[in-house]
């Protein structure tokens, strides 16, 4: 390997921290309108009136538009087609667009909305996911308000409880949590001459951004390009949603003729965004009395809010890891994803899985105490291990490295000696340390199988440099530098010479989200692909320049090689212009298909997933008993990536996921009263800083995939997941308390000591 497995430069580092990297909202074009969306205000009710004069007659206002305005389906397509792009007769949710206007400056459009006065007739609201399906409860969708009901059904659980030594059952709350990407919402749409559209925007998934452009629009999809603009960060937050903004500001690019310019400011955007599911978790887990799992049973409510959004295929993922990593025999689970009349909840990082991981992690540690066993202890003998069947029946073949993230993870925070030495300290601050192990199934799995395809091209230009386009985009996780590194290994060039071109929708065909972690295996393989005839073609024309057989020639950082004795014969850049010289196709198009699963929706059986990435975690902390306050001092962090392609990328994905799995644990809470978000900015959501931030100890494993570009496996999205589990059984190792509820703020940890004292 030239560049794969080892450490580069951020293709995308220089142009960010000069400042040159464009966003969406440093764009702008000529005649140029800013948008302003019209939002309910309250949680549930039917629109009476609508009263648009004061703000019509401010200047600079040119258009306002309802839901009688669009001029194809109002409907913003995800999962099931439920969410209209503008509220026609009833609003559901605190935020919900009714109207969108434009004017000639911002400030015009500001004033203007601030003059629209919508009159209702209020409509009984459900804010309680947990009573979505009580026969008294409001209809939100469907008689039980259920978006999707998902099952697992292996063995007996019945039977196994009643020959199980220990049976534990505790419910457990995760909170809403906001992506809190640094940039915020926001797309432009410009019309052109011809009768298409541009859309430029922030945004994970141009493919769902072109159809729901297209479908309010009433125009067939070629009509409507869609080019991604540098991205601040999105995390799940820019999956679906980015297909309203851009929807909001066609509908006005359309109406007026003219470019419409969208962005959110942060109140606006934390408002209506979607969010984590919030969830209610009830576990049962049945035990011999040395320590073997034999049976668990979970029931799983997440909070979907007002529209499905992507929570039907979230649910899929939670009902899949429910029972963790583990071999249990016997296993049964309930998920629900219900309505409520609270913002609707979408894609966030880990996809459903850290909720019911922190309940399932929680109980580990509470039967191995139970048991009079170490936590770890119990994790060693119940994980699964190569051959063994997942929840789903799905055995797993290879890959497996579960078992030497734990063994490093252990070794590394000296696990062994600190939980024998700390959780029996005197005073005011108790040190405590926590574990847990997870696991995360890598790709759209059976549930999003139709989009498990990924396109992409390549082409060498004469003098040697190499320009390539993909249909998944860079969002700050690092996917440009991990696919230049494959390309330049797969043709042999230096890594300076590769070229990733904007991900555009006119360049590539529909390559399914950025989503999954998904990217580094599809696309990557996608590229080997699409690589493959140029190099093929290349070494051929290099085999007519020397005279030796071509299976003996190969390229090598920029130069041609003969691979037996390693003898440099003549620079790349040589055989590209002869190959040019004799009109040879230097470019090719890539496309890869995921390898099949499979999914019983009846019983929740099925090879649910391509792989898993496994990861084990270790937190260390301090707590002080009389104010209730926790503060991480130390977080070891093992993960089975599969194959490191950019190590120090992998390390960046392990420290940035654990922070944000912290701040999930200890301060992160989306407050609502009535319905509405009452802490929709950043100085009263609060979000760990750089204060908080403990020493990170990240450890690359790799057991490499088979069908894996050079073995890699994605993973990251599961370095959040283990982290609150993790930080809660600390807390528990340290004090006594049992937390069954996050974050761990002062006032819960206080709650748990004061139980844990009677």
């Amino acid at each position: 390997m030239g560049v794969v497995g080892k450490p580069v430069v951020r293709a995308d580092g220089l142009e960010k921290v000069t400042g040159r990297a464009r966003f969406v909202a440093d764009l702008t074009f000529p005649g140029m309108l800013f948008a302003r969306v019209i939002r309910s205000t309250v949680p549930h009710a039917r629109i009476r009136h609508i009263d648009l004069e004061k703000a019509l007659a401010v200047a600079g206002v040119i258009r306002i538009a309802l839901a009688a305005d669009i001029p194809g389906n109002n409907i913003v397509p995800v999962v099931l087609r439920d969410q209209p792009c503008l509220a026609e007769e009833v609003v559901r949710y605190v935020g919900e667009p009714i109207g969108v206007l434009a004017a000639t400056s911002l400030e015009a459009a500001e004033k203007a909305l601030h003059l629209v006065r919508v009159d209702y007739d209020p409509l009984p609201a459900l804010l309680d996911a947990t009573m979505a399906r009580h026969p008294e409860s409001p209809h939100l969708f469907g008689e039980q308000n259920v978006f999707k009901h998902q099952v697992v059904r292996k063995g007996d659980p019945g039977q196994a409880f009643a020959k199980a030594d220990l049976v534990l059952e505790r419910v457990y709350r995760t909170p809403c949590q906001e992506h809190a990407y640094l940039e915020t919402q926001g797309a432009i749409v410009v019309p052109l001459p011809d009768g298409g559209f541009e859309v430029y925007g922030s945004l994970q998934c141009p493919f769902y951004v072109q159809e729901g452009v297209a479908e309010v629009l009433g125009k067939p999809l070629n009509q409507i390009r869609v080019i991604q603009t540098s991205t601040g960060g999105g995390f799940g937050g820019k999956e679906d949603f980015p297909s309203m903004v851009a929807a909001q500001a066609a509908i006005m690019a359309q109406l007026t003729g003219r470019p419409v310019k969208l962005i959110y400011d942060r109140d606006e955007d934390m408002l209506c965004s979607t969010k984590r599911h919030p969830a209610w978790i009830r576990f049962k887990a049945g035990a011999t009395s040395d320590g073997q799992l034999v049976a668990a049973q979970v029931e799983y409510i997440l909070d979907g809010g007002a529209y499905s959004t992507l929570s039907p295929v979230v649910s899929l993922r939670g009902t899949v890891h429910a029972a963790g990593p583990y071999s249990i025999p016997d296993i049964s689970v309930d998920t629900y994803a219900v309505a409520t009349n609270k913002v609707p909840n979408g894609a966030f990082r880990g996809f459903g899985e850290p909720q019911v991981a922190f309940a399932c992690e929680c109980h580990m540690d509470e039967m191995a105490r139970r048991l009079g066993l170490d936590p770890l202890e119990l994790r060693r003998r119940n994980l699964l291990r190569q051959g063994d069947a997942t929840a789903t029946g799905q055995i797993l073949c290879g890959s497996v490295g579960l078992e030497e993230c734990l063994d490093r993870v252990v070794e590394a925070a000296n696990y062994s000696s600190k939980v024998q030495q700390w959780g029996r300290e005197q005073g005011a601050l108790r040190r405590g340390i926590g574990i847990s192990t997870v696991f995360y199934g890598m790709g759209l799995g059976a549930g999003g199988a139709p989009l498990a395809r990924t396109g992409s091209h390549v082409q060498v230009c004469l003098d040697g440099s190499v320009l390539f386009a993909v249909g998944t985009t860079e969002i700050g996780q690092g996917m440009r530098t991990v696919l230049s590194q494959i390309v330049a290994d797969e043709l042999g060039v230096p890594y300076q010479a590769v070229r990733m071109a904007p991900c555009d929708t006119s360049r590539i065909p529909d390559s399914g989200p950025t989503v999954a972690s998904r990217t580094t295996t599809m696309s990557g393989n996608s590229l080997r692909r699409a690589c493959e005839p140029i190099r093929t073609t290349l070494l051929g024309t290099a085999a007519r320049m020397t005279g030796k057989p071509s299976g003996e020639l190969c390229f090598e950082d920029g130069f041609l090689v003969h691979c037996r004795n390693g003898e440099r014969l003549c620079p790349y850049t040589e055989v590209v212009q002869e190959a040019g010289r004799n009109r040879e196709n230097l470019a090719a198009v890539g496309w890869y298909q995921a390898p099949q699963t499979s999914w019983d929706a009846e019983t929740g059986q099925g090879h649910a997933y391509l792989a898993y990435a496994f990861a084990a975690n270790v937190v260390e902390l301090e707590v002080n008993i009389q104010t209730g306050q926790v503060r991480v001092t130390r977080i070891t962090a093992a993960h089975d990536v599969g194959r490191a392609i950019n190590p120090q990328g992998v390390e960046g994905q392990i420290e940035g996921g654990s922070i944000q799995g912290l701040g999930y644990g200890l301060f992160e809470e989306v407050l609502t009263s009535e319905g509405r978000v009452s802490n929709n900015n950043f100085s009263t959501y609060i979000l760990p800083t750089m204060l908080d931030t403990p020493e990170i100890e990240p450890i690359i494993v790799e057991s490499a995939y088979e069908k894996g570009p050079y073995g890699a496996k994605g993973f990251g999205e599961q370095p959040l997941i283990g982290i609150a589990p993790a930080l809660r059984n600390a807390i528990l190792h340290a004090c006594g308390a049992l937390l069954t509820e996050i974050p761990a703020t002062p006032e819960r940890v206080l709650e748990a000591l004061r139980k844990a004292e009677d």
